[in-house]
């Protein structure tokens, strides 16, 4: 399968359909991330780190990628979440250099487009308040594949060494 997903797509198909859909494994890598709102219980919107720590508690392991630092809305609903903060099962790097939008569930579906961790992007927003999106949906296991080695080098600092960037980064890897 590879799907187009366009603008408020994003929400239903992403969010709802591959985010929520986890059960061993999630990465989500993003340039931007923001305090992103997303549909809970009784129709509520609750912060898209409940769902994260929900699913951390339900055993699934998290790596969030992000190329700078969250501003405050998010950051103080990071601290309210204590499965983020003290889980081994959820693991949060910077990199300065990351501009890649890619959601990967369990390494069998995989969204790979512009829309970054953001309301705008991926949020409950309505059409006229969104950012124009546009992604890919696949289930196609090479493509998957590659695209986890390369999150993997990344994930293990290869890229550390000779990145060009290194006095922009908070935290190298290596």
């Amino acid at each position: 399968m590879n799907e187009l997903v366009l603008n408020e797509e994003h929400y239903e198909k992403v969010i709802n359909g591959v985010l929520c859909q986890a059960q061993r494994f999630l990465w989500l890598v993003t340039a931007d991330i923001k305090d992103l709102h997303v549909e809970g219980p009784g129709g509520r919107y609750i912060p898209l780190l409940s769902v994260l720590a929900d699913l951390v508690d339900e055993g699934v392991e998290i790596r969030l990628v992000h190329a700078k630092e969250p501003g405050p809305a998010f950051r103080e609903d990071f601290d309210r979440f204590p499965a983020l903060i003290e889980s081994e099962r959820f693991e949060r790097i910077l990199c300065p250099r990351m501009h890649m939008k890619a959601v990967i569930a369990d390494g069998r579906v995989a969204y790979i487009g512009s829309a970054n961790l953001t309301g705008a992007g991926l949020g409950a927003k309505s059409p006229t308040r969104r950012n124009f999106e546009a992604g890919i949906l696949t289930d196609e296991a090479e493509t998957i594949e590659t695209l986890m080695a390369e999150l993997d080098k990344l994930y293990l600092g290869q890229h550390c060494g000779d990145c060009g960037r290194r006095e922009h980064c908070p935290d190298p890897i290596a």
